[in-house]
């Protein structure tokens, strides 16, 4: 049984790019970046190289990103650091969607119990919420919006440059959690109007533990940490240099091949979908009539849990997912499709994320280990009831 991952989108494979350089710097000295001496030098220098290269991959000058230990960290850090900055403190309205990711979704239910109002914006069935109903929701007193480019679930591309090209000219500020969009299709700030924006290393090839915060330049934010002059103050701590370095490489081989392996993935992806339809009675997929990244699938099967699924699949050694990967291994409804409208794939569906390991016979053994799970499934769920009445 050859192992398959098809889980990408929980945290996507070391490229051997990012391997080899955080090997460089776990083999020599490791210096803090922040020393004056030769190895110190160096070490900035590997961290600054990194810093330039994701920067690359989501258009940001390089001053103006700010490294962190991994994605929540980044949108914690734009949640409470735009909400709490000074100048802000007239404005106690927020406003997301009910989408989002947790480490989103957390803050601003945090910041709800402090006091302020928040507005959550459902999507439609398809899994994209509406860009003008989210600008009703900013109105007069927004300390500011949050919008995903990309879910992390059903993969569906949401309208961030409608949003803030008008959040822009109000002067609200807009915040956009990219984590699952970067690496995978084109992200610019510039052209997304974005005044902050969220990344994750391993969500492109890079290690787990690094990510990145874009900050608009001139936009007050208020840090979490204290205690240290690291990222012009904005997140003060000693770098992880061999992390910063493998993530900077990941962004490299991510930017290099985006376009062509945009195409490779939306392929597979697109093979993967049409042989579920055509030989699984009863599937489904949720978010397929919207945009998407190339790499996400989420598949709904009538009369089966996602939950058994997911352990039977891990049994032929196939590795996907029920949704998020963020609830410490739990496995749950899915509180995305609730919100898209669908109920009742919110326990039956699946995630299947792609990505730069996946190949054709990836595909071929997922569907072949799927049909086996699938049949096992249903044979026990018509055997049920006759136990029952015995």
């Amino acid at each position: 049984m050859v192992p398959i991952y098809l889980d990408h989108n929980a945290t996507s494979p070391l490229r051997p790019e990012a391997r080899d350089a955080m090997r460089r710097h776990l083999e020599g000295t490791d210096a803090n970046p922040s020393s004056v001496h030769a190895f110190g030098h160096r070490a900035r220098m590997a961290v600054e190289s990194a810093r330039g290269a994701i920067a690359r991959l989501v258009g940001s000058p390089p001053e103006d990103l700010v490294l962190t230990a991994g994605g929540t960290e980044a949108n914690n850090l734009a949640i409470y650091g735009a909400a709490l900055a000074e100048g802000a403190a007239g404005a106690r309205r927020l406003v997301t969607s009910a989408i989002e990711h947790p480490s989103v979704l957390g803050p601003m239910e945090d910041l709800e119990r402090r006091g302020f109002e928040v507005g959550r914006v459902r999507p439609d069935r398809s899994g994209v919420v509406d860009a003008q109903e989210v600008l009703d929701r900013a109105g007069p007193g927004t300390a500011l919006v949050s919008l995903m480019l990309a879910s992390n679930e059903v993969g569906t591309v949401q309208p961030v440059a409608a949003v803030g090209r008008e959040l822009r000219r109000r002067g609200v500020p807009f915040h956009c959690d990219a984590a699952q969009a970067a690496g995978k299709i084109p992200v610019d700030v510039a052209a997304l109007h974005v005044d902050l924006l969220s990344l994750a290393g391993h969500k492109f090839g890079g290690p787990q533990g690094c990510g990145a915060l874009y900050v608009r330049r001139g936009l007050a934010l208020r840090p979490l940490l204290k205690g240290g002059g690291q990222e012009l103050n904005r997140r003060p701590g000693t770098e992880n240099v061999a992390a910063i370095a493998g993530c900077g490489a990941a962004a490299v081989a991510s930017f290099r091949a985006l376009a062509e392996e945009g195409a490779r993935l939306a392929g597979l992806r697109d093979r993967l979908e049409a042989a579920v339809l055509a030989r699984m009675p009863g599937a489904r997929v949720n978010g397929g009539a919207a945009p998407r990244v190339p790499n996400t699938s989420s598949l709904a099967f009538e009369g089966v849990s996602g939950e058994t699924l997911v352990i039977g699949l891990d049994l032929e050694g196939v590795a996907v997912s029920a949704g998020s990967a963020c609830s410490a291994g739990a496995i749950r409804h899915s509180y995305v499709l609730e919100a898209m409208g669908l109920p009742e794939a919110s326990g039956s569906s699946i995630r299947v994320s792609l990505g730069h390991t996946t190949t054709d016979a990836d595909i071929d053994g997922f569907l072949a280990a799927l049909e086996r799970v699938l049949g096992r499934a249903r044979l026990g769920a018509a055997a049920a009831p006759v136990r029952a009445r015995r």
